[in-house]
C-alpha cells in the first residue's frame, strides 16, 4: 500500500518573475494626453528564502518602495507576476488579497505618519487581529500585552496616543502591529531612516531578534549599506528600477561586482581614522538619470568610467560572477 504524497512548503516564500511597474505622464488640464511613461519597476526577478533577510538598497528615487508596494499590490503591476508561497497574487480576487495579506505585512519609513493619531496602541494593535476574526474583543487585551512585551514596549501603556511616544517607540508600536496578524514576510521600508542613530541600532537589534526567534522571512528596504550589512543574510542592489547585483550580504559587501555596487560599498565609513582618511572613496559623476527618459542601453552607463560603446546599446542581464553572487554588467571581470 503506498502512502500519501506529503505536501511541503516551498523553498521560497516571495517570487517575482520579470516585475514591472509602470506610471503614464500626462499633460494638460482638459485635453490630457499621456507624454510619457515612468518606469519605476523594470523588470525585476528576486527570490526571498524561507526565515531570510534579504536587504534591498540603492540610491533615493531607483524604485525600492515602489517595489514594496507593488509586492503588497498596493500598487498594480503592469506586468510580471508577484507569487506568494506558490500563490500568484495577481490573479486574486479582492476578497482573497485580503485574506493573502494576513500573511504579508508592512513597517513605513516614518513613524509619525502611519500610525492613526486618533487611535491609541490597544486599537492599533486589536483592530487588525479583531478585524480578521483572530480574537474577540474580551481576548484582544492578552494579545495586545503579548505584542507589547514581544517589542519591548510596557503594556501599561496601551491606552496612549502616538504623540506620547518617542520617534524609536512610535516604531516598535508599527512593528508590532505588523506582527498582530503573525505573517510569514514582513516588508520594511526604511523603517530606521528617520530615527536618530542611537534608536536606529535598537530597532535593528529588535528586527534581527524577531526574525531569527520567530523563523520569519524579511525584505529590509534602506539607502545605506552600513544599516542592511549588520542585518541582511542576501543583499540586491537597484539601480533606476532594476536590480543590477545580488548575492550573499558578505560577498556583496567584501567582493563587489557592479561598479555601482562598488561606490556605495566605498562610502560606507570606517571606523578607524588613518584607514579612513587613506582609503581611495569613488564619486559618481553627474546625478541618477531621470526614471521618464532612462539612457539607452545600460542604465549606469551615463556615470559609469568602465563603460564603452558596447554599453550605450546593450541592456545587460544578471549573470553569475563568484559563488553565489549575480551582477549585471557587460564588463565582468574586466576591472
Amino acid at each position: 500500500m503506498t502512502e500519501p504524497a506529503q505536501t511541503t512548503a516551498p523553498e521560497n516564500i516571495l517570487e517575482l518573475e520579470d516585475l514591472k511597474t509602470h506610471f503614464p505622464v500626462y499633460r494638460g488640464f482638459i485635453m490630457k494626453r499621456q507624454s510619457g511613461t515612468v518606469k519605476a519597476v523594470d523588470g525585476v526577478s528576486l527570490k526571498v528564502r524561507r526565515g531570510e533577510v534579504l536587504g534591498l538598497v540603492g540610491e533615493s528615487g531607483c524604485g525600492k518602495s515602489t517595489l514594496a508596494r507593488t509586492i503588497l499590490q498596493l500598487v498594480p503591476t503592469t506586468s510580471g507576476t508577484v507569487i506568494l508561497e506558490g500563490r500568484n497574487l495577481g490573479s486574486f480576487s479582492s476578497r482573497e488579497l485580503r485574506e493573502a495579506r494576513t500573511g504579508l505585512q508592512m513597517i513605513f519609513q516614518d513613524p509619525y505618519a502611519s500610525l492613526n493619531p486618533r487611535m491609541t496602541v490597544f486599537d492599533t494593535l486589536a483592530e487588525p487581529m479583531i478585524a480578521h476574526g483572530r480574537c474577540t474583543r474580551s481576548e484582544a487585551t492578552r494579545e495586545v500585552v503579548q505584542l507589547m512585551e514581544t517589542v519591548g514596549l510596557a503594556p501599561r501603556y496601551m491606552r496612549c496616543y502616538p504623540h506620547e511616544f518617542s520617534g524609536g517607540q512610535r516604531q516598535r508600536i508599527a512593528v508590532a502591529r505588523a506582527l498582530a496578524l503573525k505573517p510569514s514576510l514582513i516588508i520594511a521600508d526604511e523603517p530606521v531612516s528617520a530615527l536618530d542613530v542611537s534608536i536606529q541600532a535598537q530597532i535593528l537589534n529588535l528586527l534581527s531578534e524577531l526574525t531569527r526567534e520567530m523563523n520569519l522571512s524579511m525584505i529590509f528596504i534602506a539607502h545605506d549599506l552600513s544599516v542592511v550589512k549588520h542585518i541582511s543574510d542576501r543583499i540586491a542592489v537597484m539601480y533606476l528600477g532594476k536590480v543590477v547585483e545580488i548575492g550573499e550580504a558578505t560577498s556583496v559587501i567584501e567582493n563587489p561586482q557592479h561598479p555601482y555596487t562598488r561606490a556605495l560599498v566605498s562610502a560606507i565609513p570606517v571606523p578607524d581614522p588613518e584607514i579612513e582618511h587613506s582609503r581611495k572613496r569613488i564619486v559618481l559623476p553627474g546625478d541618477p538619470p531621470s526614471p521618464l527618459n532612462p539612457p539607452t542601453g545600460c542604465s549606469f552607463h551615463p556615470r559609469c568610467q568602465h563603460a564603452n560603446d558596447g554599453c550605450t546599446k546593450t541592456v545587460p542581464v544578471l549573470e553569475k560572477t563568484t559563488g553565489s553572487q549575480e551582477a549585471a554588467c557587460l564588463r565582468l571581470g574586466e576591472f
